[in-house]
């Protein structure tokens, strides 16, 4: 009983709120977050010299690679999309989130590199494909 009763008054506030303009209900409604997916090409990086700079554990925006972190570098025509430093993206076919915190040189269009620390074997294995990301801005 107490349970449809609930039901009922959410249902008066909720309407009297969408009659009224009520700015709570519009936040409401915006609630669901501005997702964002494309196919990009993706290719893997190490932290080893000839693939870095003079400093291969800090990142373009001066951030410090740590062993476990889930990185990727993106190419700069993907900043314009929200993918910038802190951006959280996840990658089709590998699991959890990876974070952008490095970006690749300006020759580079719609791609991102996925960071594999050290492991060269493992980025090469990796190889170049072509897979669909997804974040939110």
């Amino acid at each position: 009983m107490r349970q449809s009763l609930n039901k009922y008054i959410f249902a008066i506030v909720t309407t009297v709120m969408a009659l009224t303009g009520s700015e709570a209900f519009a936040a409401i409604k915006k609630e669901p977050t501005d997702k964002k997916s494309m196919t990009v090409t993706a290719t893997a990086y190490n932290s080893i010299e000839g693939q870095t700079d003079d400093d291969p554990w800090t990142a373009a925006w001066n951030n410090r690679l740590r062993p476990g972190d889930k990185i990727i570098a993106v190419s700069r025509d993907l900043e314009k999309h929200g993918l910038t430093n802190g951006a959280k993206v996840r990658i089709e076919g590998l699991p959890g989130t990876y974070t952008v915190r490095d970006r690749m040189n300006k020759r580079y269009k719609n791609r991102i590199d996925v960071w594999m620390e050290e492991d060269l074997k493992r980025a090469r294995k990796w190889g170049k494909k072509k897979l669909k990301i997804s974040w939110s801005r």
